[in-house]
């Protein structure tokens, strides 16, 4: 079995980070701090895409490239201070790491990504694919399936909790399972999945069904 998770409102709430960054980053451009609801609403596409949509809310004088490099000089200094893994994770992983090769698939930058991995002790995990570890990402199928290549041969789930996730992993052809407890916006009946799950105490379970 190959399991590759989807990593910030999937494996661990990320949240408090992201928005940290993002408010650094406004204050350092002299614009007051954004609700942390409408900076969850920015997450899933990337850092571009985030500090792209914050930038045109505040409407930003400077270019969006300025923008995006000073998100990332705060993030970096933050990343891994700040961040938690989702309520029985850490057990989870430990079962599910018992007979299955896992991977990580995330728009989160790779290096970034690492550290949230290696600052929590989350894993094992034999491959880890961020969004800028190829010339594309998620939605775009290639990361995700470059990792299932990379763990190998058997049976491939993808875990996530948005969706973005849910239409990488339908583009890849690959079963989803669907965390509700992460930053998604659109009702889980809306979004395509095999599996479904509200606590991670769940998921070994209803992964052992589909094997």
């Amino acid at each position: 079995m190959r399991i590759v998770f989807d990593l910030d409102g999937t494996l661990v709430d990320t949240l408090p980070e992201i928005h940290g960054a993002a408010t650094a980053m406004l204050t350092e451009f002299g614009h007051e701090a954004l609700p942390t609801a409408t900076i969850r609403r920015f997450i899933g596409h990337g850092v571009e895409a985030l500090v792209g949509q914050v930038h045109d809310t505040v409407r930003g004088a400077e270019d969006r490239a300025i923008w995006v490099e000073v998100f990332n000089r705060h993030y970096a200094r933050i990343n891994g201070t700040l961040v938690q893994p989702f309520d029985g994770v850490t057990a989870a992983l430990r079962v599910l790491g018992d007979g299955a090769r896992m991977g990580i698939c995330t728009n989160k930058p790779e290096a970034l990504a690492r550290g949230v991995v290696e600052a929590l002790r989350l894993g094992p995990f034999e491959a880890l694919i961020g969004g800028d570890t190829m010339p594309v990402r998620k939605p775009d199928p290639a990361p995700l399936l470059a990792v299932a290549e990379a763990l190998g041969e058997g049976p491939i789930l993808y875990v996530g909790d948005g969706e973005v996730d849910a239409e990488t992993a339908a583009r890849a052809g690959i079963d989803f399972a669907l965390f509700t407890g992460g930053y998604r916006k659109a009702e889980p009946e809306d979004l395509p999945h095999r599996l479904r799950f509200d606590h991670w105490a769940d998921l070994a379970a209803l992964v052992q069904s589909i094997r």
